[in-house]
């Protein structure tokens, strides 16, 4: 994509711009087996009998459920803490620090906190609860992606409920608050894309489309990745269907960047803790500084292509102009 964030990694055969690092991180350094495959789920859920969508207090507070009336499974991909539906934020300089322990393989690397947690480690939440029956409430200490077991300096706070008068759209607010020593490190605020939000689902959802607004799509394209495929859906909405027509829209009008999208993997799993997925991020740029507050909303709208199509129309109308926040206190 370029531009002034624009940073490389070292990876095989490889350099990537910082679009694709923060696509690539997300994957997972370690297979799933390195973060305990023991470890039992404590779901906090909302159900309206139409949509069912819960976080994990095991996983960051992440979203790691989403079922619906035409699909009754789970379809949010949970292998590593990089996968689920999450928080993902980026600032400062790339830094080496292999010599306190970080991974080979993400090194060098941005502050780079992830709701879901490190290489190989689950975040810590402080807290997790429901607000009342359509709202959940979760506070939690992320990990440095690039480091095995180190938490941020940084706070994030997630409400996740059901859009009123909508009963197949959920409706997410995000917040990460900065901690930062003003001098560390990582030095200033500089220009770094985001997630808004980092999504992982299920491989079987595969054929990927942006919305064009009056009941049209662009259908999109792209081979197994990362890299990702990049793509600007000019309404800020794109959905993944199965091949049946059950699908989920990610819409995130505070999205001002090319999106990054596409499968990893290959084959129609339907299981949540496979390898193979599909991928979207919309991307803002934003410049994080050490003690910056961002605040957005997006929305997930699940369905057949019908009751999707009807939802955005209403949401795109209603919510078209809004942006993220930005404060640096």
């Amino acid at each position: 994509m370029g531009g002034p964030d624009q940073i490389t990694a070292r990876l095989p055969d490889m350099k990537l711009n910082l679009t694709t690092l923060i696509a690539t991180s997300l994957l997972g350094a370690l297979p799933v087996q390195a973060v305990n495959p023991l470890r039992t789920e404590n779901l906090l859920s909302i159900d309206n009998g139409t949509l069912k969508i819960g976080i994990d207090r095991d996983k960051g507070a992440s979203i790691t459920y989403i079922s619906w009336a035409g699909y009754p499974k789970n379809m949010v991909n949970s292998s590593d803490p990089g996968r689920l539906i999450q928080q993902s934020y980026y600032a400062g300089l790339r830094l080496d620090r292999s010599a306190d322990g970080q991974s080979k393989a993400w090194s060098p690397w941005t502050w780079n906190p992830i709701q879901g947690g490190g290489v190989g480690s689950w975040a810590r939440v402080t807290e997790f609860k429901r607000l009342d029956e359509n709202t959940l409430y979760g506070e939690t200490v992320p990990k440095l992606w690039d480091m095995p077991n180190e938490e941020a300096s940084a706070l994030m706070r997630q409400w996740t409920g059901f859009e009123e008068k909508m009963p197949n759209v959920a409706v997410v607010r995000c917040e990460v608050v900065c901690k930062r020593e003003e001098n560390d490190r990582w030095g200033p605020a500089r220009p770094a894309h985001q997630e808004i939000p980092a999504c992982y689902f299920t491989r079987n959802f595969s054929v990927m489309k942006s919305y064009l607004g009056d009941g049209k799509w662009r259908d999109e394209s792209q081979v197994p990745g990362p890299p990702w495929g990049k793509t600007k859906p000019p309404l800020n909405a794109m959905a993944f269907f199965t091949p049946d027509g059950q699908g989920i829209a990610v819409y995130s009008p505070s999205a001002t960047q090319i999106w990054n999208f596409g499968p990893h993997g290959r084959g129609t799993s339907d299981d949540p803790a496979a390898g193979p997925c599909m991928h979207v991020a919309p991307l803002d740029l934003v410049k994080l500084g050490p003690k910056s507050t961002y605040q957005f909303r997006y929305w997930l709208v699940v369905g057949n292509e019908a009751e999707i199509i009807a939802s955005l129309t209403k949401l795109i109308q209603a919510h078209a102009s809004e942006r993220a926040t930005l404060s640096d206190p």
